[in-house]
């Protein structure tokens, strides 16, 4: 199969940011098929040109001089969504030998150039779901404005009803699109991955080197991941000042960027616990970001907000340390937790209590024994049910039979 695989936010492991495309396309060359990714340039160079092209372990990765950042504003957000939609349009449009198009969110506004390439080349396509948009914007309160809000509903509705087959990465999403009337029988569940040969992998040994005095032999607790409204982190300062009293030597360490990183700074100094028990650490690359993982006693999973954001929950930080071994904590009740709770990998932590929250953490991670089996039980996960293999074969699978029916008709 010829794929054209659409996914504004792609990363490579050797930057910061979900890998899940790239693994998933690096496969599916591997099986024989041909992949052209079209993606933004977040950072591009000043002065580069429009669209530059690379290949990324066979995969045919187009471009597109996109600037994006989790500080921007809505409205620059929305015009960056717009901005790449319209050039990725024609863009996926010119690939005439396609066989099927491919497409993930977020953002919605995703479809709308898998939508135009399906129409021009008379191929299908298919749209992943990875966050329920608009219903997540909309709970948050940013998209208050009537006649935008229906504009995204009625997208929603078109790139689920156009798509000959829709991927959902967990059972709840998958509820949520058949809700708009999609047959459910046309939905298809492949959750997120575990990155075995990433995470499960030696790290660099130097990863965490300006680290090694601060963090020693202690316990270390981590969160990886986006610092925005979205996922609460500030909270874990309060829980690192509540862990100070009770046992000094653990060490949390918060690492990322985005939008709340200042304000998470200050708070963590105000109340004593920035570089002292608590480190704030720039987004990494994710083979660096493998060293600290693998080093962690528990990493945790955070979400604030409605129970829309969280629910469904498919965090690539929850894969990532299945693969690494490690034991998962969230602060809510989501699907991603159920998992946690029913293999006795992790669980919850109380999402506005720190000194329950630090009482449940410092009880499991200074418990070696049931430490070294959480590990058995994660890694068992990650190269079962999550492998990313097995699961990339159900998305070739899932391809294969839209194009062969597509060929049929």
């Amino acid at each position: 199969m010829h794929i054209v695989y659409l996914h504004q936010y792609f990363f490579t492991p050797d930057q910061p940011g979900g890998t899940r495309s790239y693994e998933m396309a690096r496969r599916l060359v591997a099986a024989g098929h041909r992949v052209d990714m079209i993606t933004s340039d977040q950072q591009p160079v000043a002065g580069g040109p429009d669209w530059r092209v690379t290949e990324e372990a066979g995969i045919r990765v187009h471009w597109k001089n996109q600037p994006y950042n989790n500080s921007m504003g809505w409205l620059d957000r929305i015009k960056a969504f717009f901005g790449f939609a319209i050039a990725a349009s024609r863009r996926a449009a010119s690939f005439h030998d396609a066989d099927v198009i491919f497409a993930t969110s977020t953002p919605l506004t995703i479809a709308i150039p898998a939508i135009y390439a399906s129409w021009r080349l008379k191929k299908p396509y298919v749209f992943e779901v990875r966050d329920v948009w608009p219903a997540v914007p909309i709970a948050l309160g940013a998209l208050n404005n009537p006649i935008l809000r229906w504009l995204a509903l009625r997208l929603e509705h078109e790139a689920y009803h156009r798509a000959a087959r829709v991927v959902a990465l967990a059972p709840g999403m998958g509820d949520e699109v058949a809700s708009t009337d999609y047959p459910r029988d046309r939905i298809t569940i492949i959750p997120n991955g575990c990155d075995n040969d990433i995470f499960g992998a030696p790290p660099p040994v130097d990863a965490l080197a300006d680290y090694a005095e601060w963090l020693g032999d202690r316990p270390l607790i981590i969160f990886a991941g986006t610092l925005g409204k979205a996922n609460k982190v500030g909270y874990l300062a309060d829980v690192a000042a509540a862990m100070l009293k009770r046992d000094p030597e653990v060490r949390f360490a918060i690492i990322g960027a985005g939008a709340d990183r200042d304000a998470i700074a200050q708070h963590a100094a105000n109340l004593g616990v920035l570089d002292h028990n608590l480190k704030l650490v720039p987004a990494v690359p994710k083979r660096i970001l493998a060293g600290w993982i693998q080093r962690a006693s528990i990493c945790l999973a955070m979400f604030s907000g409605p129970p829309i954001l969280w629910k469904d929950a498919v965090q690539n930080k929850f894969f990532d340390s299945l693969s690494a071994g490690k034991p998962v904590f969230s602060n809510h009740a989501g699907w991603q937790c159920h998992i946690a709770i029913e293999h006795d990998i992790g669980g919850s932590m109380s999402p506005d209590d720190p000194d329950a929250a630090a009482e449940t953490l410092l009880h499991h991670a200074r418990d070696s024994a049931w430490l070294a089996g959480a590990a058995q039980r994660t890694k068992a996960l990650a190269h079962g049910r999550f492998s990313r293999n097995n699961l990339a074969r159900e998305l070739e699978n899932c391809l294969s039979d839209v194009v062969r029916n597509d060929k049929a008709n």
